[in-house]
């Protein structure tokens, strides 16, 4: 019989340990978000939604994984859901501008300019969560995200202090794209359990 050397067995360990560190995550992030996900029709009215940034083309355009999460948000503000719309994401990049993208989406989708806020700070799904409240004094929303998305996004603003609900998109779910993102995110739910354990404060100004 061959024998096992020591750097297999300590890989093997390794690789057990970080396995068993994203699963656990996945399952708290999951228990923490059961029973705050619904279909738009059905969704509990809340003073806002907040629609998590995503992919936008250099020329403004949204992508279309983008573009669905803020066609739900319209949605939500059409049906009387919500009164406002927080769009989140990331103004940094020198190429395109995210959050303004969206409400120039939104804005053009019919949706009153007054009705759209924009947080260019929002450069991960914790920071959204924790400007929404802080920043912008939303502690009742629905957070707007395609669906393998949803739980970690509840989860977070659940913990941060926000009352929060989910819509999710499923229209994308034949791309590529999506079950690439839904494996990310499995595996970012250990970075979201980190930043609620080290209490990270983004950005708030």
């Amino acid at each position: 019989m061959r024998r096992v050397g020591p750097l297999s067995l300590l890989a093997a360990g390794v690789l057990g340990l970080l396995s068993l560190t994203v699963a656990g995550s996945v399952l708290f992030v999951r228990h923490t978000a059961a029973g705050r996900i619904f279909p738009a029709a059905t969704v509990p009215p809340a003073h806002a939604a907040l629609v998590l940034g995503a992919q936008v083309y250099p020329d403004g355009t949204p992508s279309a994984f983008l573009a669905a999460r803020l066609d739900l948000a319209r949605q939500l503000h059409q049906a009387g859901k919500v009164k406002l719309i927080v769009v989140s994401g990331d103004s940094t990049a020198a190429e395109y501008d995210e959050p303004q993208a969206m409400r120039s989406y939104l804005i053009a989708a019919g949706i009153p300019e007054s009705q759209v806020i924009i947080d260019s700070a929002g450069i991960d799904t914790y920071s959204s969560c924790v400007r929404a409240r802080e920043v912008f004094g939303v502690s009742d929303l629905i957070v707007v995200t395609q669906s393998y998305h949803l739980p970690r996004a509840v989860a977070t603003c659940l913990r941060v202090g926000v009352n929060a609900y989910g819509v999710g998109d499923d229209s994308v779910r034949h791309t590529r794209s999506w079950w690439s993102g839904a494996i990310r995110d499995q595996v970012a739910c250990v970075k979201t359990v980190l930043d609620l354990v080290v209490d990270r404060r983004p950005r708030l100004d």
